[in-house]
């Protein structure tokens, strides 16, 4: 029997692609539960979308992602530079890899101005969070793939994959 895929965001799995150049691994048994249930594809929506690493952090201000991918907020940095296009870019992206491998969840990193699925934060740098989502997160709902975070992890593993 084929396992479903799930996208996962690549810091999660340990890869130094966040805008620090670090990574955000989770435990070992966490993945070794998820590895035995799921096809784990790795995908970072910023790297996609062609920002480096590392990169200045970014913030979505004036709204949400669904504002941004509206056009109606933006994502910048604090040195007021906007990189909305790359962070839309890269939202598409990782839509486009989930497409690709039938994935129909994600486990994404909280409070990303990319994959956060519940919050981000405030846009004015301050480690303010609020309720909201990050753009691929937004993105990847809207085209019926259910998103995760890391704090999720129990919920994901009792909620029941739907087969591509």
């Amino acid at each position: 029997m084929t396992k479903p895929t799930l996208l996962v965001s690549a810091c999660l799995l340990g890869q130094p692609v966040r805008y620090d150049g670090q990574s955000k691994p989770l435990s070992s048994p966490q993945w070794t539960t998820l590895r035995q249930r799921f096809d784990l594809v790795p995908v970072c929506p910023e790297c996609l979308g062609g920002l480096p690493t590392p990169r200045p952090a970014a913030e979505i201000v004036g709204g949400d992602g669904r504002d941004a991918l509206a056009r109606t907020a933006r994502i910048q940095t604090a040195d007021s530079d906007d990189v909305s296009a790359a962070f839309i870019a890269g939202a598409e992206r990782a839509l486009d890899t989930a497409l690709k491998h039938g994935s129909t969840q994600a486990l994404l990193k909280a409070n990303s101005p990319s994959c956060g699925n519940r919050q981000i934060y405030d846009g004015s740098f301050s480690a303010t969070l609020r309720n909201g989502q990050g753009v691929a997160a937004s993105l990847l709902e809207r085209n019926g793939i259910a998103v995760w975070n890391e704090t999720e992890i129990d919920r994901l593993l009792d909620s029941e994959p739907s087969q591509p």
